[in-house]
């Protein structure tokens, strides 16, 4: 009995190991477990040519096709000329225009007046507003010091006379106009002196900046003494251009500076 039932044991041991190799519900001899299939797998590509750290070269059908590049303009690499263009036609070159010198007036040529009636802030204020000057500066002339000072030439000792250098415009104010001015807000009559000031510093003297100047001058003077205008003959020197010192900036159009009215060379109706 125990024969037939170790028999019977051993017979069903065999049936089932038979029927699982068959049914493939594991690995058989040849078989590897997967972990190990797997590892094996990777050591195979190591070894294989190509691997083992050396990269791999892409197959045809993955290497990216380069793209063609965009065709460069016909004009790259040379140099682009400006063009102008005129307002309301774009693209089309504007005609250069040439601007209209017509009329642009021409330059004013002046010339110089210097006279001397006393003290010249009066002298300068009455010019400074007359029509045709364009300028008036005060300074000393006709004496023997160089550079001289206010102070130095009220000493009466440099010879220089206070005087007003005025720059005009002759096709608006003629030079004898000037003179006539000149004589009409003075006394030319007096020497060395006019009005409270005295000292040939305040003498009355016309410095001329040409022959014809000189000639006109001279002129208005004979013609002033026969006139009979003045009880005493004039007092007028006329004498050659000589060096200008410019007084100092306080002296400068004084009056209207300090906003005071001319007093002393009021001129004579």
């Amino acid at each position: 009995m125990n024969n037939i039932l170790t028999s019977s044991l051993t017979f069903l041991a065999s049936a089932l190991l038979a029927s699982s190799v068959a049914l493939g519900c594991g690995y058989g001899p040849s078989s590897e477990p997967p972990a190990k299939a797997a590892h094996s797998q990777v050591a195979a590509q190591a070894e294989a040519p190509g691997g083992g750290g050396t990269p791999s070269t892409p197959s045809p059908s993955t290497t990216p096709t380069p793209q063609s590049k965009p065709e460069a303009p016909a004009n790259q690499g040379k140099p682009m000329t400006p063009t102008t263009t005129a307002p309301g036609t774009p693209g089309t070159p504007a005609t250069p225009i040439t601007p209209d010198t017509s009329a642009a007036k021409p330059a004013v040529k002046t010339q110089l007046a210097t006279f001397g009636g006393g003290c010249f802030w009066g002298v300068e204020e009455f010019f400074r507003t007359t029509k045709g000057v364009v300028s008036t500066r005060v300074g000393y002339a006709g004496g023997k010091t160089q550079k001289p000072t206010y102070k130095e030439v009220c000493t009466d000792t440099t010879g220089h006379a206070e005087v007003v250098e005025i720059t005009f415009d002759p096709s608006v104010i003629t030079y004898d106009k000037l003179v006539e001015l000149f004589f009409k807000i003075h006394d030319p009559t007096q020497v060395n002196r006019q009005g409270p000031d005295y000292g040939t510093q305040y003498r009355t003297v016309i410095f001329t900046h040409s022959a014809e100047q000189k000639a006109t001058a001279e002129a208005i003077i004979k013609r002033l003494n026969e006139s009979g205008k003045y009880k005493k003959p004039i007092a007028t020197k006329v004498e050659g251009e000589t060096t200008f010192w410019a007084a100092e900036d306080y002296h400068q159009q004084y009056f209207f500076n300090r906003g005071i009215p001319n007093t002393c060379h009021i001129i004579e109706e």
